[in-house]
């Protein structure tokens, strides 16, 4: 049974909800049929701009003392460059070490060593090598050793020696302890 075309227009003119309806059933079918190839790659854009919108809403909570903990670095830089020893000015660092004699009242004999060569150096500071020989009674020395430690530069003792007598520094023995260390203090290249 052919339906002619004069009947179906009169059927879709009696019944426009239901075919409406079908119509946009039918459409709605072939719409989903060739768009369900795009669901994964839909989803896996959702899930990366998730993590990015997780991953800003992190930052902005995280950033609300942010100049402060700025402003803490830049300070806490800056005291730290000022406890460097620059290793082209041998008086000036070599004067650290007689200040620390005066202070502490002991003889003290220093020589900076050769510097590690440019393509030895690892990291963003330099190690700056120093023999130091020093004189004194047992307080004087742990004085010495004390300032050394809390002091103006950064200070890494590598080797220390401790003897009884003069012996050590070529001068007669009158019972004083004689330390000496291989030390390094951190410069700026």
């Amino acid at each position: 049974m052919a339906i002619s075309k004069a009947q179906a227009i009169a059927f879709i003119r009696k019944n426009p909800i239901g075919f409406g309806c079908g119509a946009l059933c039918v459409a709605l079918a072939v719409a989903m049929y060739y768009r369900s190839d795009m669901v994964p790659a839909s989803d896996a854009e959702l899930e990366q701009q998730s993590a990015e919108a997780e991953r800003l809403a992190s930052n902005l909570k995280n950033a609300t003392q942010l100049q402060e903990q700025l402003d803490a670095m830049i300070a806490a830089g800056k005291q730290v460059e000022a406890r460097l020893v620059h290793p082209g000015d041998l008086a000036k660092n070599q004067q650290y070490f007689f200040k620390l004699e005066a202070e502490t009242g002991t003889k003290v004999d220093c020589n900076q060593l050769t510097l590690p060569a440019e393509k030895d150096r690892k990291t963003l500071y330099l190690s700056v090598p120093y023999s130091v020989k020093v004189r004194g009674d047992y307080s004087q020395i742990l004085s010495f050793l004390r300032r050394l430690e809390s002091g103006t530069h950064y200070c890494r003792v590598l080797n220390a020696t401790l003897t009884s007598g003069a012996a050590a520094m070529g001068e007669a023995s009158d019972g004083a302890l004689s330390l000496n260390l291989n030390l390094e203090l951190l410069g700026q290249p």
